[in-house]
């Protein structure tokens, strides 16, 4: 048989699965990669919109407890304490963490599109029960503790997208535009990521100016309303996409042999999971909290020119992305994010410890926090989705790309709820202090653990895995639906007929 013929499919006569060797999969991939009919081609170019659109109500979902915490602090004075605020922050992430490791696996174990859909809904019925939250006979905690279970319902959404969307449009692109793949992930991942700050403060001081100071209420709920239209407007389509033909070539839905994926991939597993931790650590916090930390540092302390000043702050850390996405090509993607890395170090520094000049000097501290952010932006916010969807083979992709994420999520939660404490016990600097400490730590890991797979075809990735399960004595079955196989490793032993 040779690679011409169908050979991961299912007999005609018998409703066998044929046997394939490691060889002869290998070359499969590689030919079928990119050899994509009509609607294959138009469903992976609509897969990697969707991506964009689906990811950009993550980053609404993210940002929109920054300017909600300054009203919470307004309207509850004395419930919405630290250790609230932090918990109804945090339940976001709590679920997300959740979202990330399951949804992960079910997009490798069961498919794609199951995962988007089950996303995309689960983020609908979360932003549902936030903007309707009450407490009992109008008790404040109860209205907290009701938004802290809706949060991390939508966390759950929240968090199954980045493994759902980024490795769909990861595989996509890699079909569509493999040299440009890098450049295209990043623009319709981290941009609409980072684009949700800005969007979700433009959407609050569109809803304060028609509201007004005197309803603060109806500000945050229409806010948390409309982060339930955003995931409706790509339902309809993940309903109907396909999956990637990496995907469907390549898929392992049973026997997953983790033991061997782990021993193949160790250190790119502490590459992506140890910078994701350290990024989040410092990125997370800085942003749930900037709103809080920008009040405090103003003069006039109204809720409206909080927003303003942290609209700026947004608008100042969105160019990294740009800037990213422009080097991931040119210095790789390893380089570009030890670069960003190197930004923490530092604007941490210099924030850290000018910070009680600096904040006299209100335009110059919200440009140079803007700036440690954009840097962020621009390094590891670029960077880690990218290396973490580009440096595993497609039958483990979404399993450990989510695993990374939700590493990144424990560092976030673990930073939020840190940020408070750090604050009141070491003072306001050393949040800034600690995030140049995880600049250079995250140096160190990118440049000993990240791989570097500028310009390498995920097919090529793919082909290595298959050959390597085969050396190793695997075998089961491979790809889906009607491009199913059975890898025998048996056969490769024997010397099959079989040729490229």
């Amino acid at each position: 048989m040779s690679v011409e013929k169908d050979i991961n499919s299912v007999d005609a006569k018998t409703g066998d699965l044929r046997k394939v060797t490691a060889k002869a999969h290998e070359g499969e991939i590689k030919v079928a990669a990119h050899d994509l009919n009509r609607r294959e081609s138009l469903s992976a170019y609509f897969t990697i919109l969707a991506a964009g659109f689906g990811l950009i109500s993550d980053g609404y979902q993210n940002n929109l407890m920054t300017m909600s915490n300054v009203i919470f602090k307004e309207l509850y004075p004395n419930d919405y304490t630290s250790t609230v605020s932090t918990r109804v922050s945090n339940s976001l992430l709590v679920g997300a963490v959740l979202g990330q490791i399951f949804v992960g696996l079910i997009c490798d174990r069961v498919g794609r599109k199951v995962a988007l859909v089950s996303t995309t809904l689960l983020i609908v019925i979360g932003a549902i029960l936030g903007t309707a939250a009450h407490g009992a006979h109008g008790s404040a905690q109860g209205l907290f503790w009701f938004l802290t279970i809706a949060r991390g319902i939508t966390g759950v959404g929240v968090g199954g997208e980045y493994p759902a969307s980024s490795t769909s449009a990861s595989e996509a692109a890699n079909e569509t535009a493999q040299a440009n793949r890098g450049p295209v992930f990043i623009m319709v991942t981290n941009f609409v990521l980072s684009f949700g700050g800005p969007l979700a403060v433009s959407v609050f001081l569109i809803v304060l100016s028609a509201a007004g100071d005197n309803h603060l209420e109806t500000v945050w709920r229409v806010c948390f309303g409309i982060g339930i239209l955003l995931p409706l407007t790509v339902f309809f389509f993940r309903l109907r996409m396909l999956s990637s033909k990496l995907y469907r070539k390549g898929a392992i839905k049973r026997r997953v042999p983790y033991g061997l994926v782990f021993k193949r991939y160790w250190r790119e597993l502490i590459g992506t999971c140890g910078a994701w931790f350290l990024y989040d650590f410092v990125t997370f916090p800085n942003g749930v909290f900037s709103g809080t930390i920008i009040s405090s540092v103003i003069h006039d302390g109204s809720i409206k020119a909080t927003a303003e000043w942290q609209l700026l702050l947004g608008i100042i850390a969105l160019p990294g992305v740009f800037v990213g996405a422009y080097l991931c090509n040119r210095l790789g993607r390893r380089n570009t994010m030890m670069l960003g890395f190197s930004g923490y170090l530092l604007f941490g520094l210099i924030i850290g410890l000018a910070y009680n000049k600096i904040t006299k000097i209100i335009p110059l501290f919200v440009i140079f926090y803007g700036l440690m952010q954009s840097v962020g932006n621009m390094g590891p916010g670029d960077m880690l989705g990218l290396t973490s969807s580009e440096s595993y083979a497609t039958p483990i992709r979404g399993t450990c790309y989510g695993l990374s994420a939700a590493i990144g999520k424990t560092g976030a939660a673990i930073g939020t709820q840190a940020f408070t404490p750090i604050q009141n016990n070491l003072g306001k600097q050393w949040t800034f202090i600690i995030a140049a400490i995880c600049g250079v730590t995250g140096v160190l890991i990118t440049y000993f653990c990240v791989p570097d797979m500028t310009g390498v075809d995920l097919a090529d990735e793919d082909a290595k895995f298959m050959k390597y399960l085969a050396d190793n004595g695997w075998e089961g079955e491979v790809g889906e639906d009607s491009e199913k196989a059975f890898a025998d490793h048996h056969a490769a032993e024997a010397g099959s007929t079989e040729r490229l």
